[in-house]
């Protein structure tokens, strides 16, 4: 009988140079996150972490290596051929349609689901972010930075994605704003969403993380568990302000 209770991994990135037009941002670039793990990727800005995230999600051009979410090689495929095989991307800018109310705006993120699958999701994400509840007639546009990250990630959330990559989800946000993202970011971890996460509040995220990244001028670092690369000096030094 097999005892093994290692989780599988989930996404596999091996050796990817990847970047824009005739720039390579990315320098053969490794990571692998397994099924059930928060993930935390930190660094500079400018070292490649958008980078990273948008080269996952088939957003970037990509000279070699390869991205293989569940086995399936993501390298070369389109952005929604990949989300509909689970993973999800949320990126920095707050992608929100101004002009559209808060339900249409998660009626696009559920455009793969039938009728009844949309109005389950959207009952289920509006109880999950209540502020979307009490706006959800009202226009995107006018909502606050905070609530629109919040509607970001929910239409994300519409097609109940295995792996969540979330950009910088805290920039630009109040310490109490911040303060429910993360509080709602660990709640969708257990739901069974494995979770990725680009964040310059590095102790915040990596105090979240099961592991960690710190990417430097396009080429990982470090790597380790969440407390261990915070208790690191090399870190601590470089990313933490210690």
């Amino acid at each position: 009988m097999n005892t093994d209770k290692t989780p599988p991994i989930l996404l596999e990135v091996i050796d990817l140079v990847a970047g824009y037009g005739p720039t390579e941002v990315l320098h053969k670039v490794s990571l692998n996150i397994s099924s059930g793990q928060i993930v935390t990727l930190i660094g500079a800005n400018g070292a490649g972490k958008t980078t990273t995230l948008r080269s996952i999600f088939g957003q970037t051009k990509i000279w070699k290596g390869s991205v293989k979410f569940l086995g399936e090689e993501l390298v070369g495929q389109k952005a929604h051929k990949i989300a509909r095989i689970g993973l999800a991307f949320v990126p920095q800018e707050r992608s929100v349609f101004p002009t559209l109310s808060v339900r249409e705006n998660l009626e696009m993120g559920g455009y793969q689901l039938s009728d009844r699958d949309v109005k389950e999701r959207i009952e289920y994400i509006t109880n999950f972010f209540p502020i979307l509840k009490e706006r959800v007639s009202q226009q995107a546009g006018t909502l606050s930075g905070g609530e629109r990250r919040m509607l970001a990630i929910g239409r994300a959330l519409m097609i109940k994605p295995k792996l969540l990559m979330l950009d910088e989800p805290s920039l630009g946000l109040a310490p109490k704003v911040v303060d429910l993202l993360f509080d709602r970011i660990q709640a969708i971890h257990k739901e069974d969403v494995t979770i990725l996460i680009v964040e310059q509040n590095a102790k915040r995220a990596l105090g979240i993380a099961d592991h960690g990244y710190v990417l430097e001028l396009g080429q990982i670092r470090f790597d380790g568990s969440g407390k261990s690369l915070l208790a690191d000096p090399g870190v601590q030094a470089a990313y933490l302000g210690a």
